[in-house]
């Protein structure tokens, strides 16, 4: 049998007349830019948050560029971040000629750990982004509290977390602004990039809502310094049609991890480490990632049965040869450089077929059973 680490035609064919049908009547429509699907997916989805706004934009990435800059944070000022993270959380930070301050994750969860935090907060810390990782959110209660007391902004990175909650909240709406990502891999993907900040603070809306634009709130008449970051009218559709979907794809992605967790490794404990939910998460499992030793070989038996996987991440940022300038930190995140050389992500999403779940689980438990 092969299964797919993600099969991402599966959604397009279960949704097929719908999308097809939202498709043909925006391309008949003639209007391919910020039109009628923008503002209603808008509205949808922040009511979705639970948010005042949503703004779309053209990714994930230039969600936090904008929301930095709304909140004026740039050269001098720092920004704490997650050490284990993908590199977009902190190439936004350096975009904006800010510096990003790493911190530790959580052995637990994989999420920044918010008792090390505060010890990195100095005179010219201006916000901490808090990365809802895999699927669950940070410890979002704890972090507002530093926030609090040092007058910091706090900033979501949910672009794994669609629909994810932290004590009966939905990501997107715990912090002052949140980005999402609607790249096509994530539990809310469009058919090719997009993005979008969540907020209940007008004036960092207001100013994302022209900056998209080139800094255009009426065409041709520029107010400030803008980029051209717009989710185009055809994934709005899209991502309308999907959203509808999305809790009940998320509860599948839920019974899918329970199954893995209760059935894989059972008796074997110690040979790999099974990914945990915090209390007060409610966990949508964009990742399934499992932790080992014997990674390499992991791989290749995988292979050797036709299973995806994908590591996530294999290289931290501040390894990077993009940051070649503070790879001397390594040493500084021991916790970070170990998951990156020991995690692998097994097949997860919604159109996985019980048939499949159950090889998975057979293989890796074949796998142990082999002491390879």
């Amino acid at each position: 049998m092969k299964v797919k680490f993600l099969d991402l035609s599966a959604a397009y064919s279960e949704l097929k007349t719908e999308i097809d049908d939202v498709v043909r009547k925006v391309l008949e429509n003639g209007w391919y830019i910020l039109g009628e699907n923008v503002e209603q997916f808008e509205r949808e989805f922040a009511e979705y948050c639970g948010s005042k706004y949503c703004v779309s934009v053209g990714s994930g990435l230039s969600a936090l560029e904008l929301i930095l800059k709304a909140y004026q944070i740039g050269p001098g000022d720092e920004v704490i971040v997650p050490a284990n993270t993908y590199i977009a959380t902190v190439l936004a930070v350096s975009n904006v000629g800010a510096t990003p301050v790493f911190v530790e994750p959580e052995e637990k969860t994989y999420n920044i750990d918010s008792s090390k935090i505060e010890e990195k907060v100095t005179k010219n810390t201006k916000a901490i982004i808090a990365v809802h990782l895999y699927g669950q959110t940070a410890n979002v209660r704890k972090i507002k509290t530093i926030c609090e007391k040092y007058n910091l902004r706090l900033i979501e990175d949910a672009a794994q977390a669609h629909g994810a909650e932290h004590f009966g909240k939905k990501a997107g709406s715990l912090g002052d602004s949140a980005a999402f990502s609607f790249y096509p891999g994530k539990n809310l993907g469009a058919f090719g990039d997009g993005g979008a900040v969540t907020t209940n603070d007008d004036s960092v809306a207001e100013y994302i809502r022209i900056a998209r634009n080139y800094g255009s709130e009426k065409k041709y008449y520029n107010s400030v310094k803008g980029v051209n970051s717009r989710l185009d009218e055809i994934q709005a559709a899209i991502l309308r049609v999907k959203l509808k979907y999305l809790d009940q794809w998320n509860a599948q992605r839920n019974k899918i991890a329970q199954y893995y967790i209760e059935h894989m490794n059972s008796n074997h404990k110690g040979d790999f480490i099974l990914p945990q939910c915090s209390e007060g998460n409610k966990h949508v499992w964009h990742l399934f990632v499992i932790r080992t030793i014997k990674r390499e070989k992991l791989i290749d038996y995988l292979n050797s049965h036709s299973i995806g996987w994908l590591i996530h991440y294999p290289i931290p940022p501040y390894l990077q040869v993009a940051y070649k300038e503070i790879n001397h930190l390594s040493e500084q995140f021991p916790l970070t450089n170990r998951l990156s050389n020991e995690i692998v992500s097994l097949p997860m999403g919604p159109h996985l077929t019980q048939q499949e779940v159950e090889y998975v689980c057979c293989v890796m438990n074949n796998f142990i059973g082999e002491k390879v």
